[in-house]
């Protein structure tokens, strides 16, 4: 299964992750533009309401799509939410999982948060 980790390219201390996605490096991370994007996603009213949806450990697929979508826009990334639901990981659902586990760890919980519950 692959596990996103931090690279010479990913700066942890700003809260990015490197994973590979179809075959390609990228970077994710969730700028405050990238929040912004997902409290409109996810009908909430502030970041507060973000952390307490994504920690109840209930997310849908569409869910990890917005997720990853916007931390891969965040990274730099010219990827739509219908590019996301296109794209391959290696490790298949589980490693998608994994990915937005550790995106979200890198977000609120910052550098070396690689316990973070599962968002599943």
């Amino acid at each position: 299964m692959l596990r996103p980790r931090p690279s010479a390219r990913a700066n942890r201390h700003r809260g990015e992750i490197e994973a590979v996605i179809d075959g390609e490096r990228r970077i994710l991370c969730l700028t405050l533009g990238a929040l912004a994007e997902l409290e409109t996603a996810f009908a909430v009213d502030d970041l507060t309401g973000l952390a307490t949806r994504f920690s109840a450990g209930r997310l849908k697929a569409a869910d990890m799509v917005r997720i990853i979508g916007a931390g891969l826009r965040g990274g730099g990334n010219l990827f739509s939410d219908e590019d996301v639901a296109a794209s391959g990981i290696e490790g298949g659902i589980a490693a998608y999982a994994a990915l937005v586990r550790d995106l979200l760890a890198a977000t609120f919980l910052g550098e070396g948060a690689d316990a973070a519950p599962d968002p599943r």
